[in-house]
């Protein structure tokens, strides 16, 4: 099973999945980051499909055309979403269907989308924590595979506790990978 990981910024989560000797057979990102340095110094292919347009011009289903052929061409069958700023569209989830990982920093389907921590900390929750799902089409909706909590403590910040939050995901991200490539292995 090859293995792609996308990234957009620091390559932090990308860093856990390669010291917990996940193999990555290719980084994507979407915009020049850090995350492309760390590949590099890893001696790791990088996939570079920028993303040009922030704005209300994108077109996610053209750019998503364009990280699927990127993949294909480097024969990936997994990927890992790791920090990846751009929702993409049908056409990458129709090629990977079932085999798109994420991690999001609540435990779902508590607190979906882009500002999960700081919507925990509004509405006052004592535990929330890391869900690794298969991603869909619907952002933060898919099948659940694994899930670590955090306590809320009363000093949390949102910084402080996305921190937390990072730490528990470190480890439970690549472990919850390796044992899905494992069962995809046996499924062949």
């Amino acid at each position: 099973m090859r293995l792609a990981v996308l990234a957009s910024g620091t390559g932090s989560i990308c860093r856990a999945i390669v010291d917990a000797g996940v193999e990555v057979a290719a980084v994507l990102v979407d915009r020049d980051c850090p995350a492309i340095d760390l590949a590099e110094a890893d001696n790791r292919p990088v996939l570079l499909v920028e993303r040009d347009d922030f704005g209300t011009k994108f077109d996610r289903n053209q750019y998503s055309n364009e990280v699927v052929a990127a993949l294909g061409n480097e024969n990936i069958d997994v990927v890992a979403m790791a920090g990846f700023g751009t929702i993409l569209g049908a056409s990458f989830f129709d090629a990977y269907r079932g085999r798109v990982l994420n991690t999001h920093p609540s435990l779902l389907p508590s607190f979906p989308g882009w500002h999960a921590v700081r919507d925990a900390l509004r509405h006052g929750v004592q535990i929330t924590g890391c869900t690794v799902h298969i991603a869909t089409l619907e952002v933060d909706a898919g099948p659940i595979l694994a899930q670590a909590a955090v306590e809320i403590r009363d000093d949390d910040d949102e910084a402080s506790l996305h921190e937390r939050i990072k730490l528990l995901e470190r480890d439970l991200y690549p472990a919850t990978i390796k044992k899905f490539l494992a069962d995809m292995e046996t499924q062949r």
